[in-house]
């Protein structure tokens, strides 16, 4: 299937620079996949669309500050990482060794030494190339815990068409709203931004609805806007994403699908991960098993999903996979069709924008 199928015409004062004044106010498109009716409501109004049999699904990766800006130890020259994942050999996020994007005007080489803080309190030592233009593994040495550190120096890592001018209100904005009410396991480098809309009201709506709630874990990479560059998506590889589904989430999921409730994922990452478990057809009968892995799953149209019936996104770039899942969901034309709905009924769109319930 040709990329291009999946463009679409945006202007760019609908990409949302920042996040809506208050959260828990977004506008809310409806899409009914089984007819392509549409309807115009809020985040709050979910309420109405969801019921007591039905599950939702949510995922509790925490956005960590991820983006250091520093400068080189031997020069004035400016280097920035985005830290990406722990090692394979570290045992935990907390590890010292990572695996990071760098951006530098000069060439990087091993046992170079960058410097972060106002005190220098923070040094990387460059110590291997990576498969993947500026990858590199990069070892921190500081005195005080690593997370610590990154807490008081260290940037929100917003996606790249979020234009940030470096201010410290814009940081302490971003530390808040890019991170959903209900963030727990720190890893994510990018935040799973179909959740930003929760606030505890509209989950106590919903509680007193009867519906359920329950977690698992994806740490979101920068993969997540890595542009489809193949002419056709079957030649486009998707990065691997660690996740962890707990037996109490999978008990419930799998008890939703018997007594035939919907399972209502929240964002793309939420899917990948339950689709990612569901294709590996575990013994016993049980469609979910809790237990850890990675996710590389790349979920575009023709796709029977086996767990995901409902399913709450933002609005996402042209060509990018997550529109291409979407459109898995609810078939490419009535998405594309909802998506210039949207242009013209001025949705914002991209991580900081409005949403879409997918039913």
């Amino acid at each position: 299937m040709r990329t291009s199928l999946f463009n679409y015409p945006l202007p760019e004062r609908l990409i949302a620079q920042h996040p809506a004044e208050k959260r828990g106010t977004e506008k809310m498109m409806v899409l009914h996949r089984d007819t392509g009716v549409v309807e115009h409501r809020h985040i709050a109004d979910i309420v109405e669309y969801l019921t007591s049999d039905d599950l939702i699904v949510v995922n509790d990766t925490k956005v960590f500050p991820a983006r250091l800006i520093g400068k080189w130890s031997d020069s004035e020259g400016a280097v920035e990482i985005l830290m990406v994942s722990a090692a394979p050999e570290a045992e935990s996020v907390n590890a010292d060794v990572w695996n990071c994007i760098v951006g530098s005007g000069r060439k990087c080489r091993e046992g170079q030494i960058a410097e972060f803080g106002p005190n220098k309190e923070l040094k990387a030592k460059f110590i291997a190339p990576l498969s993947g233009i500026g990858m590199w593994k990069i070892e921190f040495i500081c005195e005080r815990p690593l997370m610590e550190l990154l807490d008081e120096f260290g940037h929100t890592p917003v996606p790249p068409y979020v234009k940030r001018e470096g201010t410290r209100e814009e940081e302490i904005q971003d530390r808040e709203r890019y991170q959903t009410i209900y963030a727990r396991e720190v890893g994510s480098v990018a935040a799973p931004t179909a959740g930003l809309h929760f606030t505890p009201e509209i989950f106590d709506s919903l509680e007193k609805k009867g519906v359920k709630r329950v977690a698992v874990t994806l740490h979101v990479g920068p993969g997540t806007f890595r542009p489809v560059k193949a002419d056709n998506i079957e030649d486009h590889q998707m990065d691997f994403e660690a996740f962890t589904i707990s037996p109490e989430a999978a008990e419930a999921i799998n008890e939703c699908k018997k007594r035939g409730g919907r399972v209502v994922c929240v964002g793309s990452t939420t899917v990948r991960t339950l689709e990612t478990v569901a294709a590996r057809e575990p013994d016993g009968g049980d469609l979910i098993v809790p237990g850890s892995g990675a996710s590389n799953i790349f979920i575009y149209p023709p796709y029977d999903f086996k767990v995901c019936d409902v399913m709450l996104t933002n609005f996402h770039l042209p060509q990018s996979t997550l529109l291409m899942m979407i459109s898995a969901l609810a078939g490419r034309m009535r998405v594309l069709c909802a998506y210039a709905l949207a242009v013209r009924a001025n949705y914002k769109f991209f991580s900081y924008g409005d949403c879409m319930l997918i039913v």
